[in-house]
């Protein structure tokens, strides 16, 4: 029996990827898991509820290799080229084109917008303890919100996996954008006290 939804869950995923949100359905699921199409409605109840179980399956076996390797990041540098791995990793394994599918069916489906957004706090929750011990201690970090700031940070890297599909150049131009700004954030942390002094000082002037 678990290895009949684990089935399903798998066909899901393998057909949102090939036929996309609008040819998903119990027949075309059923088909990918090579199974009878009665086995979604009895192991799911519907296809909607299995679409959901699936996206939150899905990304728990993404996120789940790479908590470790986020553990050990030391910097806002070696997060983002952590962040380039995980993009190549995404588009080359075809996860991208499933993301953009569970994006648009999340626009009219209210359940699998709640389920989506789940998922994507996998990565939101992951992003924010990194960077709230990168952060720690950094004068960037009295500016920053740190919660918004992770979610930022996923947002700019779903729309960088969208955009590259229709502009691989700039895709690339703005992940390189965003390693000139971490490296910004280094050299402030460089700085000597006086200078933070006065760098933290300005900054309180400028968001009182």
């Amino acid at each position: 029996m678990v290895d009949t939804r684990q089935r399903l869950i798998d066909g899901a995923i393998e057909t949102l990827r090939e036929r996309g949100i609008t040819g998903t359905s119990a027949r075309t699921i059923a088909a990918t898991a090579g199974v009878n199409q009665a086995l979604v409605f009895y192991h799911f109840g519907s296809v909607p509820e299995l679409l959901k179980q699936a996206c939150l399956a899905a990304t728990e076996a993404r996120v789940r290799p790479f908590l470790a390797r986020m553990e050990q990041v030391r910097s806002l540098r070696e997060l983002l080229d952590l962040g380039r791995h995980l993009h190549a990793e995404e588009r080359a394994t075809g996860n991208v084109t499933v993301l953009a599918q569970f994006l648009a069916g999340a626009q009219t489906d209210p359940a699998l917008a709640e389920a989506t957004s789940a998922a994507l706090h996998l990565w939101i929750d992951a992003l924010e303890r990194t960077l709230d011990r990168l952060l720690a201690g950094s004068p960037v970090a009295e500016l920053a919100d740190i919660p918004g700031l992770a979610r930022a940070v996923a947002a700019a890297f779903i729309g960088l996996e969208l955009f590259e599909g229709v502009d691989p150049a700039g895709g690339q131009a703005a992940l390189d954008a965003l390693d000139r700004l971490a490296l910004l954030a280094e050299v402030v942390d460089d700085l000597g006290p006086v200078a933070r002094r006065a760098l933290r000082a300005k900054l309180r002037r400028s968001t009182a």
